[in-house]
């Protein structure tokens, strides 16, 4: 009798893929790094979804059964990178889907923000505000817009001009982090202030 291929996996990943959507899917296993560069990888790309307004994002490890020991090293580094992720703010929780993934759901970029002000995780130290001139003008409008906002929403309703700039500073640090790397930098931060005005409007 002719062995039959199981379609179980398939089924599995049809089903993935209609509950989160292809591009909410980061598929580590297949990828096979290190822990540590599933680390950055992870990272970098739960922010950029979260830049990208999604809401829930599934993270494929494997459960380790080809690795030594049967422990994926991979899926550790994960595990130990979640807890990080959510007194960022990065994401807002996160559970098993299966032995060998995780569903993630993503903190909105408002959060990400705020988390410095709430104490979940000490705050990064600002850039030197001199920083700022080597952003255009249209960013530099967009952060004052929402450093203004932020502060009003604080009942700050006749900020100064230095506490404007300081929050400024605050915002840029704070979405800046969520910004990859590459020639259209300034544009995807500019995406990510007006997304985090959008939300603090809403």
């Amino acid at each position: 009798m002719p062995h039959r291929r199981s379609t179980s996996a398939p089924l599995h990943q049809a089903f993935d893929e209609l509950s989160f959507g292809r591009q909410n899917i980061l598929n580590l296993r297949a990828q096979q790094p290190t822990a540590s560069e599933a680390t950055a990888r992870c990272e970098a790309w739960l922010r950029e979804r979260q830049v990208a307004r999604a809401k829930e994002v599934l993270v494929i490890t494997g459960r380790g059964n080809g690795s030594e020991g049967g422990v994926s090293l991979v899926r550790e580094a994960v595990v130990r990178l979640l807890p990080s992720l959510r007194r960022r703010n990065v994401i807002a929780g996160y559970q098993e889907h299966t032995a060998g993934s995780f569903a993630i759901q993503l903190a909105p970029l408002t959060a990400l923000v705020d988390a410095p002000r709430r104490r979940r995780e000490p705050a990064p130290p600002p850039p030197d505000p001199r920083g700022l001139h080597g952003l255009d003008e249209e960013s530099r409008r967009l952060l004052r817009t929402l450093a203004t906002t932020a502060l009003q929403t604080l009942g700050v309703h006749s900020p100064t001009p230095a506490m404007v700039a300081d929050e400024m500073v605050r915002q840029f640090a704070a979405l800046a982090a969520s910004v990859p790397e590459g020639p259209d930098r300034e544009a995807l931060l500019q995406q990510a202030i007006v997304q985090a005005l959008d939300e603090s409007e809403a």
